[in-house]
């Protein structure tokens, strides 16, 4: 058995023209969806992130404005900036691009956007939505996660899902998510003392720790789905993921790519985000 890859390149070009449809509704009402993108200092990765958004919301016919600051901002300013911004009627996300200069408390930064422009997902206001089961916005790559395994028509009832990693941006947040979707959910990290018995059991594995070759063939049920959220480079430098792609894919019924897969859903779900944002601000 080959896996079927489910490609989030052409899940997010579906997506991505539904929020272009939503976003002329709202347009003809006279409100734009406005996405503010916040980038303080030089990172390299960052600075490619944050193209990538920018371009994305305006190809999608949402307003973007990026605010590029030098690396010696102090927070004190930066607090400053985020108000300014909650108060502005013209933007309904505000995202502030991590990670942060290590003089800045990201977690304030955080906690200074107003809940109703979290599209991150990130607020303590937003993580507590998604506990409860109340209306927030959700993490944009768990989000993701979430939209593949519908778009395979998977119903996660009963079935047990195996999350590796548990960090509040993905790991957490994607066994809530599963939860909720009656998903039995078994939380696995670097204290797991046996990782491969854990996911020899799972109808679903979602590996999220940022480490190559994690999971390997012999770690997968027959059948299984296998979520791949790593971002890695391998020995020739090229990018792969937390799955050992190749052997995995021979075990598997469903498998995502590393590239191709989890990352284009990522920004996808921000303007998923920002385009609900804008919605309850104009109702």
């Amino acid at each position: 058995m080959t896996a079927q890859l489910i490609d989030g390149n052409a899940l997010s070009k579906q997506l991505r023209s539904e929020v272009a449809t939503r976003a002329q509704a709202l347009k003809a009402k006279g409100v734009t969806p406005g996405l503010a993108v916040v980038l303080v200092g030089d990172n390299q990765a960052s600075q490619v992130y944050v193209r990538n958004k920018v371009k994305a919301c305006e190809d999608a016919g949402l307003h973007s404005v990026l605010e590029k600051y030098e690396a010696s901002m102090t927070e004190a300013d930066l607090l400053a900036r985020v108000e300014a911004l909650n108060n502005d009627p013209s933007i309904h996300g505000i995202l502030v691009q991590l990670p942060l200069p290590a003089h800045i408390d990201a977690q304030k930064v955080i906690e200074a956007i107003s809940p109703a422009k979290d599209v991150d997902g990130f607020h303590i206001a937003s993580a507590g939505a998604l506990m409860t089961g109340m209306p927030g916005f959700w993490p944009c790559t768990p989000y993701g996660c979430m939209k593949m395994l519908e778009s395979i028509n998977y119903d996660l009832k009963g079935k047990h899902a195996v999350v590796i990693g548990r960090s509040n941006i993905v790991g957490k947040p994607m066994a809530l998510m599963l939860l909720q979707k009656n998903a039995t959910v078994t939380i696995c990290h670097s204290g797991t003392k046996d990782l491969k018995a854990m996911t020899l059991q799972a109808d679903v594995i979602v590996a999220a720790v940022g480490k190559r070759n994690v999971l390997t063939a012999d770690m997968v049920k027959p059948g299984a789905v296998v979520l791949d959220v790593g971002m890695n480079r391998n020995d020739e430098g090229k990018l792969c993921g937390d799955v050992d792609f190749e052997g995995v894919k021979q075990v598997a019924s469903h498998i995502t790519p590393v590239p191709g897969g989890v990352g284009p859903m990522t920004i996808t779900m921000l303007l998923v985000n920002t385009l609900e944002a804008a919605e309850r601000a104009s109702n």
